[in-house]
């Protein structure tokens, strides 16, 4: 089978949608009954093929990217200008069975000018999915009935990362046929380790791209608020994006002494070392498709708080606490809870690997090769 695949992010740009495509290919790498190609981006005008494995080659196109994890419209739209031509050269020459977008738009609009010509399946990640987003409420009101329903319902197979973001999809196009395959981690990179317990701080992490939708204000407040009872509690932040100027300011203008450090960006061979130098994973995001941090996390064995959205439901069991009200006091509240109780965090990060080894990536690949095979 010959498959083209389409994502306007790959590592390093762009967040979780990149991550994931990137472990799909880890996992096809060097097998003798797929050839794919893939269709990217590049952080600086050009073009280039790199060869990724023997069956794997990677074409990237390259545009003025200003922020590696932040796309604007401009940029999105001469990524688009720009792969159209290059996307239509390869289907002329590389015969292929299916494409498979990653992201329903801008992606998918390149695969939905050819779907007489060739069936393709869209892999819906959670920005492309009409939500809560804020910073794409204009973008929703104007390309979801003209261009995101169209392209959803031309698919051959639409696949949400989480039953929540299927649930998120349907609202928006109830008559859609969504499969669900979840985001995979890598077991083997990620995993526990024997924990030094600090007696006197408790080592708090959060991961993603600094962006409207994860509500890093309200960490902050919850960890002023953590700080204002006496808590010895410590919030790492780590990730890029548009908020950090936004993030710093804040932390200057908040009564926290030292007990929150943003990181910025972080290479991906620094992940698994970072999980296991803290203690819990926090997120106060208010949508997902299904967080990767939040599995790296798990899988790493770190017990979860976290506010309610998609993709909890099905990552949080035994292994942290959901809070339903996204307020700092109940943040805090659960914050102490763990905090107070050793033995309750580590039955927490026993029960975290668990539930984590429920969804490696080989399932993951395997459930789309059987995807493909059904579409193409």
């Amino acid at each position: 089978m010959k498959i083209l695949m389409l994502n306007y992010e790959f590592p390093p740009i762009g967040g979780g949608g990149g991550q994931a495509h990137l472990a799909l290919l880890q996992r096809y790498a060097g097998r003798r009954d797929l050839e794919v190609d893939v269709l990217t981006s590049l952080a600086k005008p050009g073009f280039t093929i790199e060869s990724f494995a023997s069956n794997i080659r990677i074409c990237k196109v390259g545009v003025r990217k200003k922020n590696l994890h932040v796309w604007r419209r401009s940029e999105i739209i001469e990524w688009l200008m720009k792969a159209k031509p290059r996307y239509r050269r390869l289907i002329r020459q590389g015969n292929y069975d299916l494409v498979h977008a990653f992201f329903g738009f801008p992606t998918g609009w390149l695969c939905y000018r050819t779907a007489r010509r060739l069936p393709y399946v869209v892999s819906l990640r959670g920005s492309d999915v009409p939500g809560a987003n804020a910073r794409l409420k204009l973008d929703y009101q104007i390309l979801g009935p003209l261009v995101f329903k169209p392209i959803w319902r031309r698919a051959a197979a639409l696949v949400a990362c989480s039953a929540g973001l299927k649930a998120r999809a349907l609202q928006f196009l109830p008559s859609a046929r969504i499969d669900v395959i979840p985001n995979g981690i890598d077991l083997e990179r990620f995993h526990p380790t024997e924990r030094q317990e600090n007696s006197d701080v408790l080592r708090l992490l959060t991961v993603g791209r600094l962006a409207v939708t994860k509500r890093l204000p309200l960490l902050l407040e919850t960890v002023e608020l953590l700080h204002g009872q006496g808590r010895a509690v410590h919030l790492t932040v780590v990730g890029g994006g548009a908020l950090e100027a936004e993030l710093r300011r804040q932390l200057g203008q908040r009564n926290v002494r030292g007990s929150v450090t943003l990181t910025g960006p972080r290479e991906a061979d620094e992940m698994p070392d970072l999980y296991r130098q803290h203690d819990v994973f926090v997120s106060a995001s208010m949508q997902e498709g299904m967080s990767n941090a939040m599995l790296e996390a798990m899988a790493s064995g770190l017990p979860i708080v976290t506010t309610r959205c998609e993709g909890v439901d099905e990552l949080i069991g035994a292994n942290g606490i959901v809070v339903e009200e996204a307020q700092a006091s109940a943040l805090a509240a659960a914050v102490v809870k763990l905090a107070g109780d050793r033995a309750a965090r580590g039955a927490m990060s026993r029960a975290a690997r668990e539930k984590a080894e429920g969804f490696g990536w080989d399932k993951v690949a395997e459930a789309y090769l059987q995807l493909y095979a059904r579409v193409g």
